[in-house]
């Protein structure tokens, strides 16, 4: 089976308000799915759906082949959770906990093992109750990963996560996939989702406004941007007609957009370089999946 999700007009309603509207998408398998939205778009519904946890009102929805509220114990033994929100008991120590929920599965992966992949070696016999936020974050993902699913759920995993940390989780999740662990991630750092995501869906208002890579999204956002600070003498047309770049003077400021960056920007350096031009300030700026997220839900910076 290529696909290990498979979603199709799904509309789930509550009472008036129409939380996901003729969604369709598909996961396939191996890869990492980034599902974005600002809160109230839908996604929460959307993967609780997924999860077996809500019904859906209309559409189809396929996880691993199986419909989620039809999925038995063989089904669920093959997914994994990472849900926002996680109650442990606090006298438990963080071994005790992830060695509880590794007996619910048929093939587990050893408490050592998954420990490590989160970065909690060190703290294998400390109580639950003594565990920072970040680190207790560590240990809800370590319950998500210790049945070695196929697939696994992750909704907003590194929240509470420093920078640091945050990036130590990106290398262990490509090292999952890599491994052929399928993963759909919620997330609002728009980084993570770059960095990580080999396709993308962002929900606004129930629906999906915009789906692909990183890359073909990006595009979505506008060419890349070139400025530099204007100077006495400086001649702008003879820029201008040299790298085929329309320049603009706004204030003290050049500026342009670039249809083909590369070659254009090449023309520009090399001329400078050849008269002996130095373009102070000079700064090239790519749109960002920041810039698309702002521009496909209506939001403003």
């Amino acid at each position: 089976m290529a696909n290990v999700i498979e979603v199709t007009g799904l509309t789930k309603r509550f009472g008036s308000l129409t939380a996901v509207n003729d969604v369709s998408f598909s996961v396939e398998r191996g890869e990492i799915f980034g599902l974005l939205g600002k809160n109230g778009a839908g996604k929460t519904t959307t993967v609780e759906i997924l999860e077996g946890y809500q019904t859906l009102d209309e559409g189809r929805v396929e996880v691993l082949g199986v419909d989620p509220k039809k999925g038995g114990g063989a089904w669920k033994d093959r997914i994994g959770l990472v849900l926002q929100d996680s109650d442990f008991d606090p006298s438990h120590t963080v071994a005790e906990t992830v060695k509880l929920f590794a007996g619910f599965f048929t093939n587990p992966r050893s408490v050592a093992e998954t420990l490590e992949l989160v970065g909690l070696t060190d703290k294998t016999d400390t109580r639950i109750g003594r565990l920072s936020g970040g680190q207790r974050r560590r240990v809800d993902v370590a319950l998500g990963i210790v049945g070695s699913p196929e697939l696994l759920f992750l909704d907003e995993p590194t929240t509470g996560f420093d920078p640091s940390a945050r990036r130590e989780f990106w290398t262990m999740l490509e090292g999952l996939r890599s491994g052929g662990t399928s993963i759909l991630l919620t997330t609002h750092y728009m980084e993570e989702a770059q960095r990580l995501c080999d396709r993308i869906a962002i929900l606004a208002a129930g629906r999906i406004v915009a789906e692909g890579t990183s890359a073909s999204l990006i595009a979505l956002a506008g060419e890349t941007m070139v400025r530099f600070d204007f100077e006495p003498g400086l001649d702008i047309v003879a820029l201008s007609q040299i790298s085929g770049i329309d320049f603009r003077v706004v204030g003290d400021v050049v500026t342009a957009t670039i249809p083909r960056a590369q070659a254009q920007l090449l023309r520009l350096l090399q001329h400078a370089e050849h008269e002996g031009i130095e373009l102070r300030g000079l700064g090239v700026v790519r749109p960002t999946l920041d810039d698309v997220f702002l521009d496909v839900t209506g939001e403003t910076t």
